[in-house]
């Protein structure tokens, strides 16, 4: 029997002035359906997220929801009470040694809000780390529909793998926009792609869906050759990449060999090194005996390490290990404590940090890229316009002579980049490239840097990007060195879970020894006295009410109270201490 819906859409259409957002659409979200949407930014991705939440009205049309549905959703914003505390935001009024003996609730905090105290409050912590409590709050959740619009933004290459097997593994149903494609083919088992109005629906994740385009494409319309070629270039990395990356999505071999039939490989490695050692010369970055020290901690200590011409170095690390700081210190905007960096005499280096800047929000699109360079050639050989390139990247028509002020934040990401390729720089340090980037201004992106011969570090948390542009992986594992990973980020995740599998266990007697028994003895013991202690302080809570007059006796009664308190919080943290022993 098949499934049955939970959320229905019924020929529904929304327009925002005169752009149509949906037109006519029709679809449903059934038991045990994960579906990926993609489409390009402002296409209606997060909008049709709101319309089937119920919280969008239609212009025609209706969304429906069975009766009873439970539905949670995590907006590209958060709800959280400022006042509230970490622990309070994500398990609410429940009290510790209920939450704590629960392994899901434990396995969500370890990967999520790591290191963050359950007591600070939310006031004062950064938007990613809200972001992280927000979404650990909704998974820690009993939900029938879990909705995320963007789930791995501020989140490293360990907290994405963790996820993408969490909700993999998850039986709730699940609808996500997200632009990490490998997070895509992990989870979604359909691929939703929005665009002109409409929702295309494709069986299977990105892989899947990136075939079943091309294909579409291919029997569909000949004015679509240059998205067709796009794609079909994605095909052959994904068919042809190199042995080290062994997690490739597996599909329909025989479809993909015949759309890739004449297609060459995307990038040729040794041309373009040929061409970027014309440019750049033997040497580009020497870094010899490098000492640098941040904040009290020592984030590179005595490293050693060459980038040469047309050498693409993907870097991965743990937060705060100093993937930033190597990218600042390679660009001469930060020196080292000790030892040099040596930097070639033709180099060129252009810096994509995290945060965009340099752009004038009164300034014309098209300006803006033109007072950069008119012209760009790329490795191919061939010269393309600034308005080629807009158009390349997104940037059609009217669209070109908008106002920078007016470009939402993926755009203006996105101008950020041409602005820096225009420069026709020779080095390229790119930190977290893909933020605020759709797939398919990823997909152009791929493209522009196959056919670039220069040099390239690459600092992302996003798999897919890392190992599609970069032929090596370097890791920072909070230790000050950094290591080179044959085997890509597969070895990167697989070395970070030998280091948590090898940091020692507390120390009791009772583990030393193996004993159990009386640890769970004592677990229940513990149980006891606290729920005796929860009867003891909702009876001086009503005894504090009806004294509300005699200051003498509520002076008494909130003492009682306050010993309440720390029983409690003694108790409950022997209890966790004891948890921790038996598993």
């Amino acid at each position: 029997m098949a499934p049955r819906n939970l959320i229905n859409l019924e020929s529904a259409s929304l327009a925002y002035g005169t752009r149509h957002i949906l037109d006519g659409v029709s679809l449903g979200v059934a038991e045990g359906d994960r579906i990926g949407i993609v489409g390009r930014n402002g296409s209606g991705k997060s909008t049709l997220l709101r319309v089937l939440a119920g919280l969008e009205s239609l212009d025609a049309g209706r969304v429906s929801h069975t009766g009873g549905l439970t539905l949670a959703r995590l907006g590209q914003g958060d709800e959280l009470d400022p006042a509230a505390t970490v622990g309070q935001s994500v398990v609410g009024d429940r009290l510790t040694h209920e939450w704590a003996g629960e392994a899901r609730i434990r396995d969500v905090l370890a990967h999520l809000v790591p290191g963050l105290p359950m007591d600070a409050p939310v006031g004062p912590l950064s938007g990613g780390e809200r972001r992280r409590v927000a979404l650990a709050r909704l998974l820690i959740g009993e939900h029938d529909v879990v909705m995320l619009d963007e789930p791995t933004n501020h989140l490293d290459v360990e907290a994405i793998d963790w996820l993408s097997r969490h909700l993999a593994a998850s039986r709730r149903s699940l609808v996500m926009v997200t632009h990490d494609r490998w997070l895509l083919d992990t989870v979604a088992t359909t691929t939703w792609e929005v665009a002109d109005g409409a929702v295309h629906a494709y069986d299977g994740g990105y892989a899947a869906y990136v075939l079943a385009r091309a294909e579409r494409v291919r029997v569909a319309a000949a004015d679509e050759a240059r998205r067709q070629n796009l794609l079909r270039k994605e095909l052959a990395w994904l068919r042809r990449g190199p042995p080290a990356r062994t997690s490739k999505p597996r599909f329909r071999i025989a479809a993909a060999n015949a759309l890739i039939e004449n297609e060459p490989p995307p990038r040729d490695r040794y041309e373009l090194a040929r061409m970027a050692t014309t440019r750049l010369g033997k040497s580009v970055f020497d870094a010899e005996g490098v000492t640098v020290s941040l904040g009290g901690r020592t984030l590179l200590d005595d490293v050693t390490w060459r980038l040469g011409p047309g050498d693409r170095a993907g870097i991965v690390g743990v937060n705060g290990s100093g993937k930033t700081t190597l990218l600042r210190l390679l660009g001469g905007e930060l020196t080292p404590d000790e030892g040099r960096v040596k930097v070639g005499r033709t180099v060129a280096v252009a810096h994509l940090e995290q945060e965009v800047a340099g752009l004038d929000p009164a300034q014309r699109v098209l300006q803006s890229v033109e007072e950069v360079h008119g012209e760009v050639r790329l490795g191919s050989g061939d010269s393309l316009t600034a308005g080629q390139m807009l158009e390349r990247f997104g940037f059609s028509g009217p669209r070109q002579w908008t106002q920078i002020g007016d470009l939402s934040g993926g755009e203006r990401r996105r101008l950020q980049l041409l602005r820096l390729l225009m420069g026709e720089p020779n080095v390229l340090l790119l930190d977290e490239p893909t933020n605020d980037l759709d797939v398919e201004t990823l997909t152009v992106l791929e493209d522009v840097l196959d056919g670039w011969a220069g040099s390239m570090v690459v600092v992302s948390h996003d798999r897919w990007f890392l190992e599609r542009v970069t032929d090596a992986v370097w890791a920072l594992l909070g230790d000050g060195q950094l290591v080179q990973l044959p085997g890509g980020v597969d070895q990167y995740l697989d070395v970070r879970r030998t280091q948590a599998e090898a940091v020692p266990a507390p120390s009791s007697s009772r583990a030393r020894t193996g004993d159990t028994r009386a640890a769970r003895k004592e677990i229940a013991r513990i149980e006891r006295e606290l729920d005796k202690l929860d009867r003891r302080e909702k009876d001086l809570h009503t005894r504090i009410a009806d004294n509300a007059t005699d200051h003498q006796k509520v002076l008494e009664l909130d003492t009682a109270l306050r010993a309440v308190a720390g029983d409690r919080e003694s108790l409950e943290s022997r209890w966790l201490e004891l948890a921790d022993e038996v598993g």
